[in-house]
C-alpha cells in the first residue's frame, strides 16, 4: 500500500504547561451584548435612564416647598401658641410680684393711690369669665405687651389714671399671640362691666360704645374726650384697643366705657358685685 493514500489524524496541539482546561475555547467579545435571556445578561445591572434637567428641577422645587411649608407651620405654632405660653408665664410671675408688694407695702397716704413698681393694677372683665385677670403696666410698646399684659398709653395722649378726676384711662393688649389678652374683645357690648383693681380701690366702668374697626392712625379714639364714643364733655372714661381682624394688625377695634362705681378695697379684698355676679350670656 502506498504511503500517503490513507488519512492521517491531524496532530493534536499540546496544551501549554499550566493552562487550565478549556483555555483554548474561543472567548466572547465583551463588546458584544449578551441576549436578554442569557445568564450573563441577567447578572449585569441595568443602567437607570438619565433624569432630565426639568425633572431634577421639579423634584428640587417640590422638596423646597415641603420644607417651606413645615417651617411656616412651625412659625404659626410658635406665634399663636408658644408665645402665649411664655407670655402667660411671664405675666403670672409679674402679677405675683405686684400682689406681694401690695401686701408688704405700708398703707397709702390719703388721696395718693399706691402704684406698685412693675404694675398699676389688674383688669377684670366679667364677660370673659371669673378667672379673667390681666396685669396693667405702663406703655404700649411690643416689649411691654409681649409680656402678656395690658399697657396704658403714654402717647399721643397720655392715659389718665383711674383715680384722677377726669380723663381717659386708655389701654391696649394683643389680640393674638403673646398672651392674647384682648382676643375676645369683640364680644363686649353696651352695658357690660369692666373692673380695674388697684391696691386700694375697685373702679367699675360700664361699656357705652364699641367700634368694630378703624384705621390704626385714628388716635382720637384715645383722646381725653373720645368723640366717636358719643362723649361730649370731660368725664372718667376707659378705652380698650386691640388689632383687628384676628391674626392681623391692619385695623384697630375699640371699646369705650365710663366710670359708674368706685369701691374701696377692704382687708379681705372682697370683689365688687360686678365680679361676684355671673357673667352675662355671650350668645
Amino acid at each position: 500500500m502506498a504511503r500517503g493514500t490513507s488519512a492521517e489524524a491531524a496532530p493534536t496541539p499540546e496544551r501549554a504547561s499550566g493552562e487550565l482546561p478549556g483555555a483554548d475555547t474561543p472567548r466572547a467579545d465583551p463588546a458584544v451584548e449578551a441576549p436578554e435571556d442569557s445568564p450573563r445578561a441577567a447578572a449585569e445591572p441595568r443602567r437607570a435612564p438619565r433624569r432630565g434637567a426639568l425633572a431634577v428641577a421639579t423634584s428640587a422645587l417640590g422638596e423646597l416647598l415641603i420644607t417651606l411649608g413645615v417651617v411656616m407651620g412651625l412659625f404659626v405654632v410658635y406665634s399663636l401658641w408658644w408665645t402665649n405660653v411664655l407670655a402667660n408665664q411671664e405675666a403670672d410671675q409679674a402679677a405675683d410680684q405686684v400682689r406681694d408688694q401690695w401686701a408688704e407695702a405700708p398703707p397709702s397716704e390719703p388721696g395718693v393711690p399706691f402704684d406698685a413698681e412693675g404694675g398699676l393694677g389688674f383688669l377684670h372683665i366679667p364677660r370673659f369669665g371669673d378667672d379673667y385677670e390681666v396685669l396693667i403696666e405702663k406703655g404700649t410698646t411690643d416689649e411691654v405687651l409681649d409680656g402678656g399684659v395690658a399697657g396704658y398709653y403714654t402717647e399721643p395722649y397720655a392715659a389718665a389714671m383711674p383715680w384722677e378726676e377726669e380723663g381717659n384711662f386708655s389701654l391696649a393688649a394683643h389680640r393674638d399671640g403673646h398672651g392674647a389678652k384682648f382676643h375676645n374683645l369683640h364680644q363686649l357690648r353696651e352695658g357690660d362691666q369692666i373692673v380695674v383693681e388697684t391696691r386700694d380701690t375697685w373702679y367699675v366702668y360700664t361699656v357705652d360704645a364699641t367700634l368694630p374697626e378703624t384705621t390704626r392712625y385714628d388716635t382720637g379714639v384715645i383722646a381725653p374726650v373720645p368723640e366717636k364714643a358719643g362723649y361730649e364733655e370731660p368725664g372718667r372714661y376707659i378705652t380698650l384697643t386691640t388689632c383687628t381682624p384676628m391674626y392681623t394688625s391692619r385695623y384697630r377695634m375699640v371699646v369705650w366705657g365710663s366710670l359708674t362705681e368706685e369701691i374701696p378695697v377692704d382687708d379681705q379684698r372682697t370683689p365688687p358685685p360686678a365680679l361676684q355676679a355671673a357673667a352675662p350670656d355671650q350668645g
